[in-house]
């Protein structure tokens, strides 16, 4: 692991935690992990927030992953900052187990980044996973780092009652009796999002981000922005164009 990410990491996280050997050894990480997420609001106020996302292609036998981490103001939302890297995945594409594959390439571009958000939005899922540790906790966990899983699709539980079809339409997101998050509806004629917690942010706390930082798309602003960067960055490095730009404020 380079000096500069290793410095990033929380301290008490195991080397083997963060590139497991094995599925065995990434469970048992993800369990121990997720005991450590604090699901109260527990962040400084927000000056800065950004978005972080990855992009890659499923059968890339290079196994390559591209992210982008945005950083915005608030309450404006102008970017003021961004920082990609690219990682090759270590282990490889299992639902459940994304983390492992993507946040080594999230901690690169975040040790790359000029400027530090006070609360970050990722586009994956928070405690709404079998375990209690998807991408958005597994980030936040690790960097101890304010969170929120701003995800696409359902990886467990399904609404508690059918979602009306206005943009702002809301339920809880439940598996197993227990609460894992908000389904929000965010645009008219679109699929909703799955909203949870990451680490340090409360449930209605992660709500209440993503709907302000709503302008008009599906996605929050944070993420939207992450989403292109990412797809950018890859689509560069594929054509053979410069690779991941540094960290800097954004031009």
């Amino acid at each position: 692991m380079d000096q500069d990410v290793a410095a990033l990491i929380a301290p008490g996280i195991r080397p083997d935690w963060l590139e497991p050997p094995d599925l065995a050894v990434a469970r048992e990480a993800q369990i121990a992990l997720a005991a450590r997420v604090v699901r109260e609001d527990a962040h400084p106020p927000v000056r800065l927030l950004a978005g972080v996302d990855i992009s890659s292609q499923r059968f890339d036998p290079e196994g390559r992953i591209w992210a982008s981490v945005v950083v915005l103001d608030w309450p404006g939302l102008a970017v003021v900052a961004r920082a990609s890297a690219m990682a090759r995945a270590t282990i490889p594409y299992i639902p459940g187990y994304l983390g492992f594959r993507e946040v080594p390439a999230l901690l690169a571009a975040w040790a790359r980044l000029a400027v530090k958000p006070d609360l970050v939005l990722v586009d994956g899922h928070g405690i709404a996973h079998p375990r209690g540790f998807g991408i958005a906790t597994h980030l936040g966990v690790v960097l101890d780092l304010p969170t929120i899983g701003v995800a696409k699709s359902p990886l467990v539980g399904r609404p508690e009652a059918p979602l009306g079809e206005e943009p702002g339409a809301a339920q809880p997101l439940l598996w197993k009796g227990r609460r894992l998050g908000t389904v929000l509806r965010t645009k008219r004629r679109s699929n909703p999002l799955y909203l949870s917690t990451g680490h340090r942010v409360s449930e209605a706390g992660a709500v209440r981000w993503v709907r302000d930082c709503l302008r008009g798309y599906r996605l929050p602003e944070p993420t939207r922005q992450a989403h292109l960067a990412a797809n950018e960055v890859r689509r560069a490095a594929l054509a053979g164009s410069l690779p991941a730009p540094p960290a800097g404020p954004a031009g």
